[in-house]
């Protein structure tokens, strides 16, 4: 006998393939639903895993450029040689406030000028935080739809399942058979959903806290460099 003619005659009628041919419109409404969500998902999560790693080397790479200048005038023109960052972004926005309250300060040869009032360097460090913030929301960008899949596609799941039930009882009470065979099918296909539901949140829940841990991995790395810019205009003599 043919190998594969024996495996398949070895294999349960009621496969799983079986139940969904013989699933009702609502089920498969369902699972359409829960494919779409799927799809979503995984696009998003490959996007900030590209994105994320990205980041990561943009930051190692300011953070050495940083390290090797010596002034502010320095670090200026290394970071602008980099690739656009969240980090040279921040950087950029602090010293251009900072040109704005002294102009002409950060010119090769210039003399320092006065420092910074508290006053001045109170609304210095709100443009950096400002900046920070709205670094932190680019960042976040689809995270919400992470946790909306995760949270509602167990739901959708449920929903399809509790519709197959009532579906199942509809039918016994139609025929009065509530034999083991003849219910079966019925709650096999109304389970389904249930498993399709938890197959696409599972993955977009544990998606979402790692890339919240490093999205808040990210802010904390710009909030401790604005003040190390703080810092280095203090040891300067500009604050």
């Amino acid at each position: 006998m043919n190998p594969l003619a024996l495996i398949l005659q070895t294999l349960p009628r009621s496969t799983t393939l079986q139940l969904l041919r013989e699933a009702m419109l609502p089920t498969w409404i369902v699972l359409s639903v829960l494919l779409l969500f799927s799809l979503a998902s995984w696009w998003l999560i490959f996007w900030k895993a590209w994105q994320f790693r990205d980041v990561r080397q943009q930051g190692d790479r300011f953070q050495d450029e940083v390290e090797r200048a010596h002034r502010l005038e320095d670090a200026y023109k290394g970071i602008l040689a980099l690739p656009d960052s969240p980090y040279g972004r921040v950087f950029r926005q602090g010293v251009n406030f900072f040109s704005e309250l002294r102009p002409g300060s950060l010119r090769e040869g210039a003399p320092v000028a006065e420092g910074l009032s508290l006053t001045q360097l109170e609304a210095l460090r709100m443009v950096l935080e400002k900046e920070e913030a709205e670094e932190r929301d680019e960042l976040g960008r689809g995270l919400t739809w992470l946790a909306v899949i995760g949270s509602v596609s167990p739901l959708l799941g449920l929903l399809g399942t509790v519709i197959g039930v009532m579906d199942v009882f509809l039918g016994i009470a139609a025929t009065g058979s509530s034999s083991l065979s003849s219910v079966a099918p019925g709650v096999g296909q109304a389970l389904v959903t249930t498993v399709a539901g938890l197959f696409v949140a599972i993955p977009s829940v544990l998606a979402y806290n790692h890339f919240v841990g490093r999205l808040n991995l990210v802010a904390s790395e710009l909030e401790g460099f604005s003040s190390e810019f703080i810092g280095m205009l203090a040891r300067e003599g500009r604050v």
